[in-house]
């Protein structure tokens, strides 16, 4: 049975298109306990005005295990039920720590790591890397899969009658597709280096609004990505939210994606204001 819950949004990544249930938004959180919980499916974008929640805002919703999800942290929200609670206005990185870190090992060592995501299936996880080494960009495929494009085509026109053709096929509109892969390259506390891929809402939205104030010039665009991700990432207290996906968290040999990053001020330099304390 659905139970209330109280979440504290840490993560969105960026939009998928799947075949069962358009376009989803992975989304994961906090309790107020501590621990983790990751909502799944939510198809963010259909969401009510009022309920696009923001990071770093606490939303109430009822929510149920995901039995079809062996990750333990995996719920079915009830999507009529989310209330979103006094979105913030600035960035109160002490807050932000206070709630986030509570109760929560933040691991070090990726090996640890990933013993426990085979041992007990724990896919969400705070880890902090010793040496951020380099920031990766590779070009991928520029369109979504066409036969998932299709089903969604299939779906705008099945019609509703409190519904335009037109308000049908908006709502079923794909979110653009990123043409880049971006990953960090990262040195753990035993000098294990690894490459890991970035999933997150806000380097897609930040990617595509660097394209349009470059006037489509896609180099540009990279390069700003680039300039936050990873000049100016690295040089705060930076964490990084891990999850794996369920596809490959029991065959993987690093099952762990990194969906979300953390980088309030260094202690010295909490006083200190950037134009990224959005």
């Amino acid at each position: 049975m659905p139970d209330k819950k109280r979440i504290y949004i840490v993560v969105k990544t960026y939009p998928t298109i799947s075949k069962e249930y358009s376009e989803l938004v992975c989304t994961a959180g906090v309790l107020e306990d501590g621990s983790w919980i990751r909502l799944y499916p939510v198809p963010f974008r259909k969401l009510d005005i009022d309920q696009k929640y923001p990071k770093y805002t606490w939303i109430q919703i009822e929510a149920a295990r995901n039995t079809k999800d062996f990750r333990p942290e995996t719920y079915r929200p009830n999507l009529s039920t989310i209330s979103v609670e006094t979105r913030p206005t600035k960035a109160d990185w002490d807050e932000r720590r206070r709630i986030i870190f509570k109760n929560k090992k933040v691991y070090m060592n990726l090996e640890e790591l990933i013993g426990k995501a085979k041992s007990d299936g724990t896919s969400l996880a705070i880890f902090k890397p010793r040496k951020v080494l380099d920031f990766i960009v590779q070009e991928v495929e520029r369109d979504w899969d066409p036969n998932k494009l299709a089903i969604l085509k299939g779906l705008s026109q099945q019609l509703n009658l409190f519904q335009t053709p037109e308000e049908i096929a908006e709502e079923f509109k794909a979110v653009p597709k990123v043409p880049y892969k971006f990953s960090y390259k990262l040195e753990d506390d035993s000098g294990r280096r690894s490459t890991m891929m970035i999933e997150d809402w806000e380097m897609g939205m930040l990617y595509f609004n660097c394209l349009k104030r470059a006037n489509g010039d896609e180099d540009v665009a990279v390069s700003k990505v680039r300039e936050k991700y990873f000049d100016y990432f690295v040089a705060r207290d930076l964490h990084f939210f891990l999850g794996t996906t369920k596809q490959f968290h029991n065959v993987a040999p690093n099952p762990f994606i990194i969906i979300g990053a953390f980088y309030p001020p260094m202690p010295l330099l909490n006083q200190q204001m950037s134009i990224f304390d959005l």
